[in-house]
Formats: structure tokens, sequence, C-alpha cells
């Protein structure tokens, strides 16, 4: 089975997050989608970022209705901080069935050169890459590369930043988050 996977902190998963990996899951080769969560850091302490569980939770509830998206909590227990080639080698040992490939944005494929092991990740790891609104400076590095997908994923321009400030804020956030996060959050009074 072909599993992309999606690495975020999911602070909180909102309906961008879900177009783009419900787009990648319908209109590439890829058989599933992992929302991968990614923990918090035990050297940071970030207020306004939720519990590692909390977060889960929200990805649990907003994937919960569709069969090709899961969530995951497989960071959970690997060595803080982890990098990207260590989680990719631990899923490899733990599901050697299946075949493992990263979904990252634009923005993101910009600094992928600085990552660990970098190379080692493009050797052995389909990238799917999304679009993201752009300030103009591309990473020719990677242009052409036999194992980087260009998708073209609806553009969502949508942060979990701006929703934690808008919840602060007072405002209503409901369009932005599936029913199911929206009411969770609201009912634990997160953000505020």
């Amino acid at each position: 089975m072909k599993i992309g996977l999606y690495f975020g902190t999911f602070n909180p998963i909102h309906i961008g997050h879900l177009t783009i990996a419900n787009h990648l899951a319908e209109h590439s080769d890829l058989d599933q989608v992992w929302f991968v969560v990614t923990p918090q850091s035990p050297f940071k302490t970030k207020s306004s970022l939720l519990d590692n569980h909390q977060r889960l939770e929200m990805v649990y509830r907003a994937t919960k209705d569709y069969t090709k998206l899961r969530p995951s909590d497989i960071e959970f227990g690997l060595k803080q901080p982890n990098y990207t080639i260590d989680t990719l080698t631990y899923l490899g040992e733990k599901f050697p069935e299946h075949e493992f490939s990263l979904i990252m944005g634009e923005d993101n494929l910009k600094h992928f050169h600085k990552w660990k092991n970098y190379e080692l990740i493009l050797e052995n790891y389909n990238i799917y890459v999304y679009p993201r609104l752009s300030d103009g400076k591309v990473n020719t590095k990677f242009n052409n590369h036999p194992k980087i997908f260009n998708i073209s994923a609806p553009i969502m321009e949508l942060s979990s930043t701006f929703i934690r400030q808008e919840i602060k804020a007072g405002r209503n956030v409901r369009p932005m988050l599936s029913d199911n996060v929206w009411h969770y959050i609201d009912e634990m009074n997160f953000y505020k």
C-alpha cells in the first residue's frame, strides 16, 4: 500500500489540511494519507500548542469519516528532537509492507536541502509537493527531480495560527474547521 505522510502540529487541523490530503488521496497514486502529529518538543514550552493527545484527538475527529485519511501518533514514542529521516526509517521497519512518501508544501521544499539526511530521503522516498502562494523565491535545486512530484492541489492559504488568533479574539471560525473539530475546540474552550 502506498502511504503519503503529512507531517504537522495540526494545532488545530483545519479544512485546508483536509482538502490537500483528500486531494492527494483521490488524485495521486497514494492509497492513504496519514496525518503524522508532531509532538511538542520537551525542550520548548509553547503555550499555544495543545497537548499531543488533544491534537491527535482533533485529527482523529477530522478524519474519521474519510476512508483514505488516518491520524498517526507514530512520532510520540520516538526520541526528541526527532527528524523526518528517523521517522521514515522507523515506519519502514514497523510497516515493511507499505511504501511511504512525504507530502509537503512548496514553502518547505525551499528549505529541504537543510534537512538532516535530505539526500537519503530523496534517494529512498517520493515527495509530493502541493502549491502555496509563493514569495517568488524558488529552490531550483530540485527542478525535474525524478522523486519529486508537483501536485496541482487547490491552493489553501488558511493557517492554524490565524484560526487560533481568531478564536482568542472571539470571532467565529466554524467555517474553517470540520464540524467534529469545531465542536471539540468549543467544548474544551481551546485557544481562548
